[in-house]
């Protein structure tokens, strides 16, 4: 269910510079201006900076002339501890893939199509991915390494109410509206005739593979439907089976000549064809083609109907016809969940949907609005507290259509936190600050054993960290 929402900034940043821009880049006299380490940081380096933060609308707290060049010289220090530590080996290129292709989604929704895109960038898509490589790649290394640093700090409830305690009425925060969210799902079916038309295009795959015309990797990066392995032709990196789709892992792991083509396997993502690069131990490398069948409108009308149906018995409070003998109080929208919904992650919790952090790790039943799936908070906002939705087309989490009808379980308005209904709010508020401040200490320790060199144009800079000036 859950979306990566990628920020303004991001399609700011990677956006070419404008015309007067590139003159003012173009008249510096470029110089090192701070070593930190054995990384040198340029005026340039800055300018670009301080060009993307203005196109952004960023509000300084300070000098932007000491402020930007700061930031960078911080994270070249959060960079070189993820080499120390090999952490840059637990991002892969299928990490940052990844991250490039959602980027470019999203840049392509605001533009208007990835042709528009191309012309507005001057580039090609291939030019534009190669662009953003090393920039995600270091957003990626500086997330990790800051992980890595504060994943073993935790803070007791005795902790946070005495936090809480102590807190300044007017510091207390407010919880925004948040919401509780049923739903019953129906996945319209797709068509034998789909399904043989995607299961063909695999074959003459695999057929032009096996006579020598044209490599795997290229046909994944031409016709390959998953954005995270299509730009490394299909690769994707070592991973465990519990990873992995079950079908999916247990052809994957029973590959055992790298020269050969699996059969065509089903996963709950479509249908794909499996190569092998290598086997390490409990973990596989794979290149994989997926194909996706595409639902026909005839179905998606059918599954609406059918779950306008259902919404009708439940607001009548009987089950359908054959199913009455079974129910001896009233049908209810638990009941039909149980009974209909196709989504196995909240079929079990009666259509509850569950709010997941980005580790996946569950976090609770509550949603603020811009954490649901758009399609889920479109309809939302309009209902009351136990009032249904009328049916409505979404894309899962496996990116397939299906129809859903939402339910309003709990609404509760923003307000500001209590400690006894908000524990959980105020537990993540005391965490986050115990990690800030710890990460802040081991920014100012690393500077003092790191070698570190100013221009004296920035010797009388109030720095947010110390020791940069010695």
């Amino acid at each position: 269910m859950k979306r990566i929402i990628i920020s303004l900034f991001l399609l700011v940043a990677l956006l070419p510079l404008h015309a007067d821009d590139k003159d003012s880049l173009a008249n510096i006299v470029d110089e090192v201006v701070w070593v930190v380490g054995d990384e040198a940081i340029l005026k340039s380096d800055i300018e670009v900076e301080r060009i993307r933060a203005s196109m952004e609308g960023v509000r300084w707290g300070g000098d932007p002339d000491c402020i930007v060049p700061e930031q960078i010289a911080v994270q070249k220090l959060f960079l070189h501890q993820a080499v120390i530590d090999s952490v840059d080996k637990d991002v892969t290129e299928n990490d940052i893939a990844a991250r490039i292709e959602d980027n470019i989604e999203y840049m392509v929704e605001q533009i208007g199509s990835r042709e528009k895109l191309e012309e507005y960038r001057k580039q090609s898509l291939s030019e534009i991915r190669q662009s953003m490589h090393d920039e995600f790649r270091n957003q990626l290394l500086i997330q990790r390494m800051k992980q890595k640093l504060v994943e073993d700090i935790t803070v007791t409830p005795a902790e946070v109410r005495r936090y809480f305690k102590d807190m300044p009425e007017d510091s207390i925060p407010f919880v925004p509206t948040v919401v509780e969210v049923q739903i019953l799902t129906q996945t319209p079916r797709i068509t034998p005739e789909e399904i043989n038309r995607v299961k063909d295009e695999l074959r003459e795959y695999t057929e032009r593979i096996n006579k020598g015309e044209t490599s795997f990797s290229t046909l994944a990066r031409l016709y390959s439907e998953d954005p995270g392995s299509r730009r490394n032709g299909g690769e994707m990196d070592y991973v465990g089976r519990g990873i992995l789709d079950p079908a999916f892992a247990a052809v994957a792991f029973n590959l055992t000549d790298p020269t050969k083509v699996s059969k065509i396997v089903e996963s709950q993502f479509g249908y794909h064809i499996i190569q092998l690069i290598d086997k390490r131990g409990d973990k596989v490398k794979v290149r994989h083609i997926l194909r996706k069948p595409v639902v026909g409108d005839s179905a998606i009308t059918a599954s609406l109907a059918r779950l306008d149906t259902i919404a009708a018995d439940i607001r009548a409070g009987l089950p359908p016809l054959p199913l009455r003998s079974q129910f001896e109080g009233k049908y209810t929208f638990e009941d039909a969940v149980a009974l209909f919904s196709d989504d196995k992650d909240t079929r079990s919790n009666y259509g509850l949907m569950a709010n997941k952090g980005e580790d996946g790790q569950l976090k609770s039943s509550r949603f603020e609005m811009q954490e649901l799936p758009p399609e889920v908070a479109r309809v939302v906002d309009t209902l009351q507290v136990g009032q249904m939705s009328a049916p409505f087309t979404m894309i899962n989490s496996t990116g397939k259509t299906v129809c859903v009808v939402a339910k309003l379980k709990n609404r509760i308005p923003g307000h500001k936190a209590d400690i006894t209904e908000d524990f959980q709010v105020m537990k993540e508020l005391v965490l986050n600050k115990r990690r800030m401040d710890f990460l802040h200490d081991w920014v100012v320790k690393k500077i003092k054993s790191t070698y570190v060199r100013l221009n004296e144009q920035y010797r009388d800079c109030k720095f947010e960290y110390e020791g940069w000036i010695r």
